[in-house]
């Protein structure tokens, strides 16, 4: 065969196999382009809400909408019970490591400012329709820092892992997913809400009694990997059940500055920015001042943070049911929070062990019956329910700077021995007056609204 044949037979392959490729290129391709499409578009859609149409009004009950209350209660237990159980770590990283009670508190309140920061963008993506991506890389975040947690031997360290890292993953979808509940409700909305937020007090209990339980037994590194694995399996259940019910919002803004034009909505926000600064000094202190005060011992003291989150768990369920049926959400706030300040004074008096099991009793009656109450609060003041996870989400971030600072403060008024009493004293005349300031915005945001009578529901 000659060079010239075998170039031409070479050409006459070439060319016969470009003519197949170009039938398989016209024939497979797009049918595998199609079902590759098709796929995507499945997976997408199951991901987002795109393709949900406007159901109309909250249906106020039924399987699925009592199903993602359910899902939303291990949710705040994930997340609430976890950062209000800090005050364990707090005695004990304080014993530990050596450091000052001021400076330990800098973690926790990373913590909760990172959680309440982010949920100003978490709370849009659930308007735009993106809860289960928020739901599942929040879920990872929380877990990889809880697990980091276990590793850490210096502050800097508890700093990032279960300040940082585990404050972003909660952030990223704790909001999203105290949004979500409140679309499904309307008339028993605060009910819905009271019932998601005992997972919060719950939450607040069972920690503690676990790191109580476990920590003499088999240390502190396999004690926090235990929380960890617990909470990867509950949020993996959260993420099997949680679906949106609205349609995504395409458009709009991260922060609706218009909402600081109206009156209740800024009062709400600075009249509970000023309540939450002081009360995660209860959260985080409680314990030590049983122990530095009252003598008690690091298994007792664990006991007054305990109660101080279980009591609050019947009073919450009590609370949003009356709120719903009777007095609506702001109406119930008001006295709530007058009530709260007169037992953060009460605190002052406390001087004996058995009064201090009686104190938070009594006093996480008061703080958890308010607690429950806030979502629902922020929701009534927003006629428009597509912008709800935007208005909640400047609320949280608000709020993220009074969390930041609070703890930190109260630490270091107790180094200056203000008062006496290692200066507890006057870091309780201060939780007692900024709650009672709190009380005073939330009656001018109530008064704003309806007026001056009190047989308006609101």
């Amino acid at each position: 065969m000659s060079s010239q044949n075998i170039s031409e037979y070479e050409k006459d392959v070439i060319e016969n196999r470009s003519d197949g490729e170009k039938n398989l290129e016209h024939t497979s391709f797009p049918e595998l382009k199609q079902v590759t499409s098709n796929a995507l578009s499945r997976i997408t859609s199951r991901l987002s809400a795109r393709d949900i149409v406007d159901p109309g009004p909250p249906p106020d009950g039924g399987f699925k909408a009592w199903l993602q209350v359910a899902m939303g209660w291990v949710v705040c237990f994930c997340t609430w019970g976890y950062i209000n159980s800090f005050g364990v770590f707090q005695t004990y990283y304080t014993e530990k490591l050596g450091e000052s009670q001021s400076t330990i508190s800098w973690v926790g309140s990373v913590q909760l400012w990172i959680v309440f920061f982010v949920s100003t963008f978490s709370g849009r993506a659930l308007d735009a329709g993106l809860f289960i991506p928020t739901l599942l890389i929040g879920s990872i975040v929380q877990v990889i820092g809880i697990f980091m947690t276990s590793l850490c031997k210096e502050f800097w360290q508890l700093v990032l892992a279960q300040g940082l890292c585990t404050g972003l993953g909660s952030g990223i979808f704790f909001c999203p997913t105290m949004g979500l509940v409140t679309t499904y409700f309307k008339k028993n909305r605060g009910l819905a809400v009271a019932i998601v937020s005992t997972g919060n007090s719950v939450g607040g209990a069972v920690y503690p009694v676990l790191v109580r339980q476990l920590l003499p037994t088999i240390g502190y590194a396999w004690t926090i990997r235990v929380l960890g694995f617990m909470n990867l399996g509950l949020l993996s259940m959260a993420l099997a059940f949680m679906r949106p019910r609205l349609p995504p919002r395409k458009s709009g803004p991260i922060v609706e500055w218009r909402a600081f034009y109206e009156v209740p909505y800024v009062c709400v926000l600075l009249g509970m920015s000023l309540v939450f600064g002081g009360l995660f000094f209860s959260y985080y202190f409680i314990g030590s001042f049983g122990r530095d005060v009252l003598n008690m011992s690091y298994s007792n003291s664990l006991i007054l943070l305990i109660i101080f989150n279980g009591a609050a768990v019947p009073v919450r369920l009590v609370t949003g049911f009356i709120a719903d049926r009777f007095m609506g959400p702001l109406n119930a706030m008001v006295p709530l929070l007058f009530i709260n300040s007169l037992f953060a004074f009460s605190w002052i008096a406390v001087n004996s062990q058995t009064g201090m099991y009686a104190f938070a009793t009594f006093y996480g009656f008061s703080a958890g019956a308010f607690q429950c109450l806030f979502p629902t609060t922020v929701t009534s003041l927003n006629n428009d329910l597509s912008k709800n996870g935007v208005r909640m989400g400047m609320a949280f971030s608000l709020f993220s700077f009074a969390g930041l600072a609070g703890p930190p403060i109260g630490g270091a008024l107790l180094t200056t021995n203000g008062g006496g009493r290692g200066g507890y004293l006057v870091a309780q005349i201060c939780l007692g007056v900024l709650t009672g300031l709190g009380a005073c915005l939330m009656y001018a945001a109530r008064v704003y609204k309806v007026g001056w009578s009190w047989k308006i529901k609101c």
